[in-house]
């Protein structure tokens, strides 16, 4: 129950350990790994035939033993790997129940144990879950060569055809290395033992191992490669509403109003606008008529100097409003120089 405990830890602390970006293990590697083993209840029955004419089924039940496998392997990029396994398993006997069927005939301690060795050849498929832990699932075939033994009486090892399944758990812990928490289904088919006069056959041997290991790469891995950077920020858009001022009662073009006429027939032409509009305006002082003439200068004074700077006279619309769209709110008479103005928009 400890060891379960302890390696059930180690799998939930693998499954929550951090994400930091890994590069695909591939190439050539090698694993060394321990744990625990143990065989399935009920799946280890003799059917005896010895020198009498009887026939007696035993049934040995057999303690957690452990177990160490060594593997070389190769990793085909993200997921599938290849590798063959030599491993050595240790199980000692518990207890031993005779049956002469149909009479269960009793029980009693067994000495003795159980010891394989398995060589195997696995195939499996790597399941990223995060950028640093893996999920593997895979099978194996190969041979077992189990011993047993009963003290003093019996002692013989047999090759068998053997299989399994195999799952695991594999946490990167540097560009070439990881470490994981494995476990097989081994099934050793029917082995069969003799021993002088004692023929021993079994049914087929089940048996579960847990294991925590170490895998390393014989040729060095490739870096992870770094997320893309992000794009650049879009350019600022162009400005397409341009304002010049002007002296009182003047409508000729400023030093000051110049400059800012060369930005809008720059923007204007970079955008490749399709027209602008430009709209004169006055301040309070003097008529309506008179400020309604003023403005309408202003927008053309405007016009002529766009005109000069490369924009079409075609795609230049100029008009004045005189006095009836005040910048500064102000009574009649009021000299207002953000009143004195030209609009220059660009469409």
């Amino acid at each position: 129950m400890k060891i379960r405990t302890l390696l059930l830890g180690t799998v939930v602390g693998l499954a929550f350990a951090g994400s930091a970006q890994a590069a695909p293990f591939h190439g050539w590697y090698v694993g060394l790994e321990g744990g625990a083993d143990w065989v399935q209840k009920d799946n280890f029955v003799n059917h005896f035939t010895g020198g009498g004419p009887s026939i007696i089924d035993e049934q040995f039940s057999v303690k957690t033993g452990w177990a160490v496998l060594a593997t070389v392997g190769y990793a085909f990029g993200r997921h599938w790997r290849v590798e063959g396994e030599a491993g050595y398993r240790a199980n000692n006997l518990d207890r031993l129940k005779v049956f002469s069927p149909p009479i269960y005939a009793g029980s009693g301690p067994a000495q003795g144990d159980l010891r394989e060795m398995t060589l195997m050849a696995n195939v499996l498929y790597d399941i990223p879950l995060t950028a640093k832990l893996d999920l593997s699932i895979g099978a194996g075939v190969g041979a077992d060569n189990a011993r047993l033994k009963t003290t003093p009486s019996f002692s013989d090892s047999t090759w068998d055809f053997a299989y399994q399944g195999i799952a695991a758990l594999n946490y990167s812990i540097g560009q070439r290395s990881q470490l994981f928490v494995d476990y097989r289904y081994l099934t050793d088919s029917s082995p069969k033992f003799d021993g002088g006069p004692n023929h021993l056959s079994f049914d087929d041997i089940h048996k579960h191992t847990v294991t925590l290991g170490l895998r390393y790469a014989l040729e060095p891995q490739e870096e992870a490669a770094p997320p893309p950077p992000p794009p650049p920020p879009p350019p600022p858009a162009a400005p397409s509403h341009f304002i010049i001022f002007f002296g009182f009662n003047k409508c000729n073009i400023t030093a000051e109003a110049d400059s800012v006429l060369s930005e809008a027939a720059s923007a204007a032409k970079s955008m490749g606008s399709a027209s602008v509009t430009i709209v004169g305006h006055t301040d309070t002082v003097g008529s309506n008529k008179y400020n309604q003439k003023l403005s309408e200068c202003r927008a053309h004074a405007a016009e002529s100097n766009l005109e000069g700077k490369g924009v079409p006279k075609g795609a230049i619309s100029a008009s004045g409003k005189g006095e009836t769209e005040l910048m500064v709110q102000t009574g009649d008479g009021v000299k207002e120089p953000q009143n004195r103005r030209a609009t220059v928009d660009l469409h």
